[in-house]
């Protein structure tokens, strides 16, 4: 398939594709034209960073991870498990930062209804 309808099929712009190429964590075949072209593996791929951008790894961190998945040894493997292990701690901090903050949005929203509720003159609500 070419740029764009791997465009169409992940939802990543053009240029997004292209910058992955340039940061090295997409590799395209090349048509006789020089078109690119990619697989359904591509497809896969392109999630894959997306959901990594999504989660605030920078392609950076994600290019130190694909090396062991595009071609595998010994030294990348350990390198990328390095990097992985790094995020998947960075991941687990950021988690346990949003369940507190949600924790505590909770407690404010459930103070907020009874409040709400005892100027209203209502029974408030036990949640």
């Amino acid at each position: 398939m070419r740029i764009g309808e791997l465009s169409a099929r992940t939802g990543a712009s053009r240029r997004s594709l292209r910058y992955y190429e340039q940061q090295g964590l997409l590799v395209s075949a090349r048509s006789p034209s020089g078109q690119r072209c990619y697989d359904d593996d591509h497809v896969q791929r392109v999630a894959l960073i997306q959901a990594f951008l999504t989660a605030g790894m920078s392609s950076r961190t994600i290019a130190q991870m694909v090396p062991c998945m595009t071609e595998p040894n010994m030294e990348r493997a350990r390198q990328s498990l390095t990097a992985m292990n790094q995020e998947r701690n960075r991941l687990s901090s950021t988690i346990d930062s949003l369940v507190a903050a949600r924790a505590e949005l909770d407690h404010l929203i459930n103070v907020n209804l009874n409040f709400l509720a005892n100027a209203a003159g209502i029974t408030p609500r036990a949640d």
